[in-house]
């Protein structure tokens, strides 16, 4: 009894806009479906968040094959986010995963600032949590750049979301930009109630022998362990620069590098890749971490956050 008396209590919770979540890992858009595919792996109940796939106003069919391919220590995908679109997602996805005690975090995808807001307007009377907005979709009225890759188009798109938005807004940064502090005061001074980073960044694989292009898409999203030291870079960059919850993620494949994101600056952490190749992954980093601060005598899992300082 006594032995059991001396472990330290430690809290793992974290707030982001206001939603308390049990702990600090949630999954990352794209590799985690909604869920469902997951939960013979994971008790969902025991995730901060599910983070969705990404969805649209209306269905996506996605790229054509082959859109998937392993490179060294990550993988490139170009899936096109393909995704049956709202009113599925509204049917069939949200009563699944009310059934468990988790955040639900939706992802949302647009070719167009309308695209966008309509999704928003949508769940605004759905059970879910927050809203992360995927700025790395292809503006189709402004010659196909990505939101994300222009402050001014970044700042205008999280003004006229969060019109029609009931939830917090997570604005999801892209990497492939030249400075992610300008991307991050965009966001916030477009009215962002909270940051994540990074998304993929932008890749290829040639196929030496047939001499062509490995994916149909000849670009793809580079993701794996292999970007998070730029990953951990970014975050660090953000969350200084900018007084927002931040979301790392980028290569996080253990309770170590769920931690180095945090002490980076990190409220939270998302887990993508890596559920490709180990699904019960992120049950165990929650387990790893909670160890880990029990062995650091660390009480609460916010005196972690953005510990390294300045």
């Amino acid at each position: 009894m006594q032995e059991k008396n001396s472990r330290i209590l430690h809290s793992m919770s974290v707030s982001i806009a206001g939603v308390e979540l049990k702990n600090p890992v949630m999954t990352a858009s794209g590799t985690f479906g909604s869920g469902e595919e997951f939960s013979e792996f994971v008790d969902l109940s025991d995730l901060g968040a599910v983070v969705t796939k990404g969805v649209a106003n209306v269905p996506w069919p996605g790229n054509p094959v082959p859109r998937v391919v392993e490179t060294a220590s990550g993988m490139l995908n170009a899936i096109g986010l393909q995704n049956p679109g709202i009113d599925l997602f509204i049917k069939r996805d949200i009563p699944f995963l009310k059934q468990y005690d988790t955040k639900i975090i939706v992802n949302v995808c647009g070719h167009s600032i309308r695209d966008y807001c309509e999704v928003a307007e949508r769940l605004s009377d759905q059970p879910v949590d927050l809203l992360e907005i995927n700025v790395s979709c292809p503006n189709v009225k402004e010659g196909g750049i990505a939101f994300g890759q222009n402050p001014y188009a970044l700042e205008e798109i999280t003004r006229e979301v969060k019109k029609y938005a009931a939830q917090p807004v997570i604005m999801k940064l892209s990497p492939n930009v030249t400075d992610i502090t300008e991307m991050a005061k965009a966001a916030r001074d477009g009215g962002a109630d909270a940051l994540s980073l990074i998304n993929t960044l932008t890749g290829m694989k040639i196929d030496i022998y047939r001499k062509q292009f490995v994916l149909a898409n000849r670009t793809g999203g580079l993701s794996g362990p292999a970007i998070r030291p730029v990953a951990l870079r970014m975050v660090y960059q953000a969350a200084h620069a900018v007084d927002l919850p931040v979301i790392g993620m980028g290569g996080i494949a253990s309770w170590e590098d769920a931690v180095e994101f945090l002490l980076a600056g990190a409220c939270a952490v998302s887990v993508g890749t890596a559920n490709f190749t180990d699904p019960a992954v992120t049950r165990k980093i929650i387990s790893g971490i909670g160890t880990y601060m029990e062995k650091m005598n660390i009480k609460d899992i916010k005196d972690l956050i953005g510990a390294v300082g300045e």
